[in-house]
């Protein structure tokens, strides 16, 4: 399982298909649209002080990375369901932690990819402070991240069951 935990991201076939569908927008009408909005930029004269110009230019970077980042995620993407859960925290699962062992101060969330979140349940990304605290860990095992502000955090891990939505 520790090879799926960070080469594979798991997606349900809705999910898979949204972001196919995203990627071959920006990556086609979304491409002409910029481009025509740069080259009617262009035809207004300098460039240096052109901010239709820029704007496009910094709109064309931003499509062009999410084009990378879908392109990335969907070539590494699984479709269907996460392998059953061994009671270990992987890349699927959804996942219950006390903070501080306090098992009146708990949390459940998601474990999967930002692109997958959730309006369901809370998600964290397996390279996010507390994702990557909790990987790999067993039901009953303590575990530690940091927190933004540099301190220590301690969570037990109460529960770990695959995602099925």
């Amino acid at each position: 399982m520790t090879q799926t935990s960070e080469s594979v991201t798991w997606l349900t076939q809705a999910a898979y298909d949204q972001l196919k569908a995203e990627l071959d927008y920006l990556s086609g009408p979304a491409r002409t649209e910029i481009a025509v909005k740069i080259a009617a930029a262009r035809e207004e004269g300098d460039l240096r002080e052109n901010g239709g110009y820029h704007a496009a230019k910094e709109e064309q970077g931003k499509m062009e990375l999410r084009v990378r980042q879908l392109t990335q995620l969907l070539e590494k993407a699984k479709v269907g369901t996460a392998p059953a859960s061994d009671g270990v925290v992987a890349p699927g699962t959804l996942v219950t932690i006390a903070f501080d062992g306090d098992e009146d101060d708990t949390l459940e969330f998601l474990l999967a990819s930002r692109e997958y979140a959730s309006s369901d349940f809370e998600t964290y990304s397996p390279q996010s402070p507390l994702g990557s605290g909790v990987m790999d860990r067993a039901v009953g095992e303590d575990a530690e991240y940091e927190l933004p502000n540099g301190k220590k955090a301690k969570v037990k891990i109460l529960a770990v069951t695959p995602f099925n939505g």
